[in-house]
């Protein structure tokens, strides 16, 4: 049974088989960091009575991606012909990094192609209603719009081509590139907001206040500070902590490859990222706790994101997102598992400098300005608005003063005040508008 799994944002993006020899070379085009994180294992609940009841159905995991269901369809309909798949299981990182595996589409059967086909021209009858939402909202610009369509060919909207599988795995290469630089640049910008917010909120208080403040905040600072030591991710007693308490198992026993199969929770014989930083919950326990007021949650979750990081760098060796077994019993041999260095949290060095924060801080005054100047001209174009209402509505009145009189005329009544004069309008071009003025009637000879 080919099993498929992708996670994109949310999970890791995988393509193998249980039953055939895993090739973790062609994951590298679609693995990328999670952000929803593995359940700890329950060892206890295997002493518990079998239940007769049926798994769970496979749930389908959203990659987090705008080409989420388009990217699981195309994969899961190339899986299904035997030529491609033994490819894929063959090719190597390069091979597909640089566009030769696309080739391969040519000689996929004909059914699969017309699959194909068909998830490629729903693709883009999808895209084209989102951008005529997006146009219609007018809250995207040209070439935001024009991103939209950078994982397949725009120009052939009907077949599915080999250019079409070369731009999707482009494009999520360069997604997973970038996902992890994103959200460190996400974090930093948050870290130097909240501090703005601090000096702002502090700027607005008097001297006795915002001493009382100060004060109040670094024993806030001092004691998240306060926590037990945080062993180095990937370390022998990091791995020994998470052996004993949450496998339940004598620390004296550890065994790497047993350690290794217990985690490897969906036994695909890789520890995927959703996997390792499951095994960081522990350590991130003894920092962050979301019930005090000292412990922020959004530092919590980049702490997880730089252990993960530094795991892969140190023991990730071809570089394709995932740790193989081979590669986590190498890594027990190092100098670094046994004797690591002391692992420094991230209240151990600031996130930004100075420099940052102030060029920060002149970006949002940039944008408070502009707000403001766009407030400015829409109260003015409000403003005029109103002036018009007021001059169409005098006019209304005025048509229907007008109107009045001649109905009264055309009844055969008389004009209002005959015995002076007769009304006549005319045009002021002093006041620039029509006012009515009184004139005599003329004398019958």
């Amino acid at each position: 049974m080919i099993f498929h799994c992708l996670i994109l944002s949310c999970v890791d993006v995988f393509l193998f088989s249980r039953t055939m020899e895993f090739k973790p070379g062609l994951l590298v085009l679609l693995s990328i960091s999670a952000v929803v994180w593995s359940v700890p294992i329950d060892r206890s609940a295997a002493n518990q009575e079998p239940k007769d009841e049926p798994p769970p159905p496979e749930e389908s995991v959203d990659t987090g991606l705008y080409y989420d269901r388009y990217l699981r369809e195309v994969i899961e309909v190339l899986e299904t012909d035997p030529h491609f798949r033994e490819k894929l299981q063959t090719a190597n990182a390069e091979d597909i990094k640089n566009g030769r595996l696309s080739k391969e589409l040519d000689l996929v059967g004909h059914h699969v192609r017309t699959r194909l086909d068909e998830l490629k021209r729903q693709e883009v009858s999808r895209l084209r209603m989102l951008l005529k939402a997006k146009l219609d909202s007018l809250q995207m610009d040209h070439a935001s719009l024009l991103k939209q369509f950078e994982h397949l060919d725009p120009h052939n909207q009907n077949t599915f081509e080999a250019k079409d599988l070369e731009l999707l795995i482009s494009t999520a290469t360069k997604d997973l590139e970038n996902y992890d630089a994103e959200r460190h640049e996400e974090f930093k910008r948050y870290e130097m907001l909240k501090e703005h917010e601090r000096r702002e909120y502090l700027r607005g208080l008097d001297q006795e206040k915002r001493e009382k403040e100060e004060k109040k905040m670094q024993e806030l600072k001092e004691k998240h500070r306060q926590h037990p030591k945080v062993n180095a991710p990937g370390s022998v007693a990091q791995l020994r902590e998470v052996w004993e308490e949450t496998d339940g198992l004598d620390p004296q026993e550890f065994n790497p490859k047993t350690f290794f199969k217990l985690h490897d929770t969906n036994e695909d014989g890789v520890l995927d990222e959703q996997e390792l930083e499951a095994l960081f919950t522990k350590e991130l326990e003894k920092v962050y706790d979301p019930k005090n007021e000292e412990d922020d949650m959004m530092e919590m979750e980049e702490e997880r994101l730089r252990m993960r990081e530094h795991i892969m760098k140190n023991v990730d060796a071809n570089g394709d997102r995932l740790v193989s077994l081979d590669e986590f019993l190498k890594s027990t041999e190092t100098k670094n598992f046994n004797s690591p260095k002391e692992w420094e949290t991230l209240d151990a060095q600031p996130a930004y400098t100075e420099d940052e924060l102030q060029r920060f801080e002149a970006e949002l005054r940039d944008k408070e300005e502009e707000l403001k100047r766009r407030a400015e001209t829409l109260r003015q174009e409000q403003e005029l608005l109103k002036e018009r209402g007021k001059a169409l509505e005098a006019q209304r009145k005025e048509y229907q003063q007008v109107i009045t009189l001649t109905s009264k005329q055309s009844r055969g009544t008389k004009p209002l005040n005959v015995c002076c004069g007769i009304w006549v309008r005319r045009f002021n071009r002093s006041e620039r508008k029509f006012q009515w003025h009184k004139r005599r009637a003329p004398v019958d000879p």
